[in-house]
């Protein structure tokens, strides 16, 4: 039976339209780092090469390699980590042009060093691309954060935040960091703005 992130790991990946606790495990992901618009075409690029090493993995048995341990799953959703640069934290108003952002896929607990490096020279060959040499392989584990899902334009995201600043406040919580999460469970290309959805996340600890 496949392995559904959506079904199986509901708290993590589908909550309700309003703030919660919840504690995010150490998860594996593919990373790759990036600034300024993501409306430019630099961005979409940096999306393609992390799909194209994500189902590499995904599909490594029909290409006769099966890693120890592996299930049939849905490839996770896309994810990035925001920041804004130090000018950008000076200004009044968001520009987007002083983005930071990491673009990341979680992997499988299976991928180990051994598939990863399998998954890179079958991209390689197939699918050569520049930016393949600026992609990294790493854990990250959250740990206590805030998150709510966001349904609208990432635009209107700041209503959302302000809903979680509230919850963290009245929690007797604070933020450990300037950087926010979002988890993209639509594909822009096909959803409407109005109907987006997605999880909105930041990293909090307990006040003492």
């Amino acid at each position: 039976m496949k392995y559904e992130w959506k079904k199986n790991e509901k708290n993590l990946y589908m909550p309700k339209q309003k703030p919660e606790l919840i504690t995010v495990p150490e998860q594996k992901f593919f990373m790759i780092k990036g600034k300024g618009n993501p409306n430019n075409e630099e961005f979409s690029e940096r999306i393609g090469v992390l799909y194209s090493l994500a189902y590499a993995i995904r599909m490594m048995p029909k290409q006769g390699f099966t890693p120890e341990g592996y299930f049939e799953y849905t490839v996770y959703p896309l994810e990035g980590i925001w920041d804004l640069t130090e000018e950008g934290k000076k200004l009044d108003s968001l520009n987007k042009d002083e983005l930071l952002y990491t673009l990341m896929i979680r992997q499988p607990d299976f991928a180990t060093k051994e598939v990863v490096d399998k998954a890179f020279e079958n991209v390689r060959k197939k699918k050569p691309h520049l930016l393949l040499n600026d992609v990294t392989f790493g854990t990250i584990e959250d740990g206590l954060s805030v998150q709510m899902l966001h349904v609208g334009s990432y635009d209107n995201e700041p209503q959302s935040f302000e809903a979680m600043k509230e919850f963290t406040i009245n929690n007797n919580l604070e933020r450990t960091s300037l950087q926010h999460r979002e988890i993209y469970l639509s594909d822009v290309r096909k959803v409407e703005p109005a109907k987006l959805k997605t999880v909105l996340r930041y990293m909090v600890k307990k006040k003492n």
